[in-house]
């Protein structure tokens, strides 16, 4: 965590960082109760976190239950992530419409709501990083998400409660919060003791900060700050050894793993769903009965789809064992040849959120186990 200053603020400090949140024209979503999930809605108050309440996550399994104090941010990536506000599951590209004397035709873009992300896991963060390497790195840039980017604001949390399908300590990128922040929080709980370490990422920060109260940061405050990160690093629900992986899987193309899992697999889409990372998507144009309209649209699409990889000579990938080969090398072998690096954060929501709990970390480890026998 690279931080410009700390300090410490207690529930009434995080009410009034919300409250100048608002105040400088952010719209603040953050985590909300919403049927039977932990999900990212609009927060104008501290009593709008889910307090006291915590889940548990395993292979196509999520429950909430309660926990034994007041924690605002005592739970794991739940099962959405902050890519539907910078990469909406559908957008407008463009519309034309036909007059007298020919065509007209607009691009999509008009004003964006200027918003504070509150309380991004480590692993959403670095999601968010692959994502701006993905629309807005070198080459060609998504202007849509450039747009969007550039008015969040980011209040990151460190991940003090890993799930049972976490797995973001070996993919570098948790529990502590990494680079990118604005803000980031680690939730102190000791006995009476309710507190916040803030640290400060950047100049906006230091600006929103000047109206929250706050008390300088202690080395026992840094300390305890510590032990949550160790804590959460010691109880994180899985391990993916990721030395040598992406040629581990080039090697290993047709091993017999990949007709195994394509038992299992539904095909459902549901990993690249939920996943922060993945970016396919499909455009659609429609037109209206009058035939004086027309639409082009983007929408979130899976490589699971049979239909996603087709050419003109027809469907590239159509067993389910192409298409999940696809999607797992491609997250972690293929992304770093594109983009530097890989296209997994860890934070686990295709285990979880897999109707049947298919584990990306156990298909790696069982074609590695081949290898070393």
């Amino acid at each position: 965590m690279v931080s410009r200053s700390r300090v410490v603020i207690d529930r009434g400090g995080l009410q009034a960082l919300i409250a100048a949140l608002r105040s400088a024209g952010y719209r603040v979503i953050g985590p909300t109760l919403t049927a039977g999930a932990i999900v990212p809605g609009e927060v104008a108050a501290v009593d709008d976190l889910p307090a006291g309440w915590t889940d548990e996550q395993q292979g196509g399994q999520y429950r909430l239950r309660r926990r034994d104090d007041q924690a605002l941010f005592g739970y794991a990536a739940g099962p959405q992530s902050w890519k539907q506000f910078l990469f909406p599951p559908r957008s407008l590209l463009w519309r034309a419409n036909r007059v007298d004397h020919g065509e007209t035709v607009t691009e999509a873009g008009g004003p964006v709501d200027a918003l504070a992300f509150l309380g991004v896991r480590s692993c959403d963060l670095a999601a968010i990083r692959v994502q701006d390497r993905v629309f807005a790195g070198d080459g060609l840039v998504d202007p849509g998400y450039r747009a969007r980017r550039e008015r969040v604001f980011i209040v990151a949390v460190t991940c003090g409660t890993p799930g049972g399908t976490c797995f973001c300590a070996s993919m570098g990128t948790g529990p502590a919060v990494g680079p990118g922040f604005d803000l980031a929080l680690t939730e102190l709980i000791d006995g009476n003791r309710h507190e916040f370490c803030l640290d400060v990422g950047t100049d906006r920060g230091e600006e929103i900060i000047g109206s929250v109260p706050s008390r300088p940061i202690e080395p026992e405050d840094e300390a305890a700050a510590h032990r949550v990160v160790e804590g959460a690093t010691a109880r994180m629900g899985r391990l993916l050894e990721v030395g040598g992986i992406k040629e581990l899987l080039y090697r290993n193309y047709q091993h017999p793993r990949w007709d195994d899992v394509a038992s299992r697999c539904l095909a459902c889409g549901n990993c690249t769903m939920v996943c922060p990372t993945c970016f396919c998507h499909a455009v659609e144009d429609a037109s209206d009965l009058g035939g004086q309209t027309a639409e082009r649209w983007r929408s979130w699409d899976s490589c699971f789809s049979l239909d996603f990889a087709r050419v003109g000579t027809g469907r590239v990938r159509t067993s389910t064992r192409s298409r999940y080969r696809q999607w797992l090398t491609h997250k972690l072998a293929t992304w770093i040849d594109q983009f530097g690096t890989s296209g997994c954060v860890g934070c686990g929501r295709c285990i979880t959120w897999c109707p049947v709990g298919i584990d990306i970390t156990e298909e790696v480890r069982s074609i590695r186990r081949t290898e070393e026998a």
